[in-house]
């Protein structure tokens, strides 16, 4: 499959509305997803002919096109489909972005995905006389369902579900039809698709953000599912044109959830919603005097029956899995294996029927860990799933899933679904602990204190986000920083070091501290800023040995400890304290002045901290 590709964003409507300034609004709430390209198809509402679809495109931001729409004034009519692309098959152009046309202009689609045989069904299309104007793997659905339909005959859904049939990959696609002027298809293949049920007409879109402001009566479309929208109708089907019911989800997220709320960027206001998040994942789950988890439904002897955890995620989550390795093994005392999803299919997994495997995915549609989950189901591992999307493809295939409820995440860099995320790691070590009784009464008791009083913990370490300012304030013209630490620190320097690089540009290591001197210590340089985390009580002294090495070599030392451990200062050059909290809990309450820190470097170098160059909210395809 094609690595390194990302989320393109869909947006469509049929109704009674005028259709391209609400594609316009829709694609604005999917700018997280990156893109490099912007389009919108709109039916004039003529049965026929291939002007009766206007397309206008553009390369670069969606406020090019806006500015080419006239705010959406340009494009007359109620029905249309809107993408924003990221480039995958064919550089950013305004020829390659989409809708695409098939070669009489009678289809015209928008894809999400990636369609892996594209290229032997672009050379027998090539070999029928079609003409191809991009170099997208997309066109070729729009050319194929073309021919399909004059080589079969049939009716559009006829059309669409032979097409489907040929293409390999992953896909979600919008598609207008000039002889169709008041209906929209749309199916799914791995690409998340959802249906939006409204008053003035229906949509579809890749997420709820884009649609949220017009409806909250939902569906979650299934592989394989084609949905045909009109104005007052939805009709889904299978690939055997078979009629499907569906249960519509009613989405209870405040609208202003995908909004900014007042705050510059979405990022800082994901940072302060933390509280808020993590209060609402954790509390359902604290009852009767220990953590019940309604959505896991082992048995005793199932718990029992684990021998051995394998986390499987990527980035953020993977370092949420790191956090969550050291948590499990010291609560339940059963071994864990943090696997990177996209190299867990390829290192001969030793995975088995005692094996649990801890999916991580804030989307629940990354491509990688999808696979990776597949594949220890196919070994017997029972799979247990920590996502934010409800109805998403991981949680479906899941055996148990625990949901975090951070709501909508609109910046790419990654911090509230993060937090909640390494909530849900905690809730699950203390229900093993819990079922095998590797913990002390007085100890479970201090736990569950202490995770009842994390939230108003992480409100008193965010009222303290002005120091971390000003610290950003010296170092923000910093061209490498490094991060240290030892155990859970270690893990979460990983965290701190991504966070900068992603949004500030500025190249950060995170290194464990004990392996300074096996290398690492020779990058160091007069004026080098070294982040040193220091949390654990019993490895504080060794952590201080590992400072000054550092400063013996020209470093400065930005110390994050926690309230009582003093003596930092004799060592650092900076120092920002934690509040106390049982032991168990301080990543949570580190990892908040390392997002604060990396958003205000990134902020003053006037970097566009929601959408970080190269990079989108969620991996959709290898």
């Amino acid at each position: 499959m094609q690595k390194g590709s990302y989320m393109c964003g869909i947006v469509g409507y049929v109704g009674s509305q005028k259709a391209t300034p609400i594609l316009l609004d829709g694609l604005s709430k999917l700018e997280y997803r990156g893109y490099d390209s912007a389009g919108v198809a709109v039916h004039t509402g003529v049965a026929a002919g291939k002007e009766s679809i206007r397309i206008e495109k553009s390369m670069g931001r969606l406020e090019v096109l806006s500015r080419r729409l006239d705010g959406g004034e340009a494009l007359e009519g109620t029905m249309g489909i809107g993408h924003t692309r990221w480039a995958t098959h064919g550089g950013p152009s305004d020829v390659n972005s989409h809708p695409h046309r098939s070669r009489s202009g009678k289809y015209v689609i928008v894809h999400n995905g990636i369609i892996e045989n594209y290229l032997q069904q672009k050379t027998r299309l090539i070999g029928h006389g079609y003409e191809f104007v991009s170099d997208t793997d997309s066109e070729v659905i729009a050319h194929l369902m073309e021919y399909y339909e004059h080589k079969y005959g049939g009716d559009v859904l006829d059309t669409l579900a032979k097409t489907i049939s040929r293409l390999e990959g992953s896909f979600a696609l919008g598609i207008l039809c000039s002889e169709c002027p008041d209906k929209i298809l749309a199916v799914r293949k791995e690409s998340p698709l959802i249906v939006g049920l409204g008053e003035d007409g229906n949509y579809i879109a890749s997420d709820v953000p884009a649609i949220l402001k017009y409806t909250r009566e939902i569906y979650y479309l299934e592989n394989s599912e084609i949905v045909v929208l009109s104005a007052d109708d939805v009709s889904i089907y299978n690939v055997d044109k078979e009629p499907v019911a569906k249960q519509v989800c009613h989405i209870d997220w405040d609208v202003s959830a995908a909004e900014k709320g007042g705050y510059e960027h979405f990022m800082f206001k994901e940072i302060m919603e933390q509280p808020r998040a993590i209060r609402d994942t954790i509390s359902p789950r604290i009852r009767d005097g220990g953590i019940q988890l309604d959505t896991v439904r082992f048995t005793a002897e199932e718990i029992r029956g684990i021998r051995k955890i394998v986390v499987l995620a990527c980035g953020s989550a993977y370092h949420v899995g790191m956090v969550g390795k050291y948590i499990i093994e010291k609560a339940a005392r059963i071994p864990v294996e943090v696997v990177l999803a996209s190299e867990f299919r390829y290192c001969g997994p030793i995975v088995g029927a005692d094996t649990l495997a801890i999916v991580i995915s804030q989307s629940g549609e990354t491509a990688d860990t999808l696979a990776a989950m597949r594949e220890a189901k196919r070994l017997g591992a029972r799979i247990l799933s920590v996502v934010n999307v409800v109805g998403s493809s991981i949680a479906k295939e899941s055996d148990d899933l625990l949901y975090t409820w951070a709501g909508p995440e609109i910046a790419v860099a990654t911090t509230k679904a993060y937090s909640t995320q390494l909530s849900v790691m905690y809730l699950i070590a203390l229900f093993l602990a819990q079922h095998l009784g590797t913990m002390p009464a007085d100890e479970f008791a201090a736990a569950l204190e202490g995770l009842r009083s994390l939230p108003d913990k992480i409100e008193q370490v965010l009222d303290n986000k002005e120091q971390v300012q000003y610290l950003a304030s010296l170092f923000f013209n910093s061209k490498d920083v490094f991060f240290i630490g030892r155990n859970t620190d270690y893990a979460m320097s990983l965290e701190g070091s991504l966070k900068l690089k992603e949004i500030s540009y500025i190249h950060s290591e995170a290194y464990a501290a004990g392996e300074l001197k096996h290398g690492t210590i020779s990058l160091i340089e007069e004026g080098t800023l070294v982040v040193a985390l220091a949390t654990n009580k019993a490895l504080f002294d060794k952590m201080m040995s590992n400072v000054k090495e550092v400063k013996a070599r020209g470093a400065v030392v930005l110390g994050l400890t926690v309230e009582g451990f003093t003596n930092i200062e004799r060592e650092a050059d900076h120092s920002v304290y934690l509040p106390e909290i049982y032991p168990m809990f301080y990543p949570s309450l580190a990892v908040l002045p390392l997002q604060l820190f990396s958003y205000y470097i990134a902020a003053m170098k006037g970097c566009d901290i929601d959408k970080p160059r190269n990079l989108a909210k969620s991996v959709t395809v290898e």
